[in-house]
């Protein structure tokens, strides 16, 4: 699947390779220290929220989840 923005599609798929192998290889394991995919995350959400400011689509309300955030409470 390709991202909001063009420009972030090739960094999208990075930090989805980068997740899926530390998920498989590490996570699943029982290791749960770390995660090497956060910096690589932040450049593609850096992309994405520069995408969606681009292209003028309204986010207002909307919370965007990331390394850091709190979990919302259910």
């Amino acid at each position: 699947m390709n991202s909001v923005g063009e420009a972030c599609t090739d960094l999208k798929r990075e930090y989805d390779q980068c997740f899926n192998r530390w998920f498989a290889e590490k996570f699943l394991k029982g290791d749960r220290s770390g995660d090497p995919c956060t910096e690589t995350f932040r450049r593609y959400q850096r992309c994405v929220q520069k995408a969606i400011k681009e292209k003028d689509i309204p986010v207002d309300g909307v919370d965007f989840m990331g390394p850091n955030k709190d979990k919302p409470e259910s």
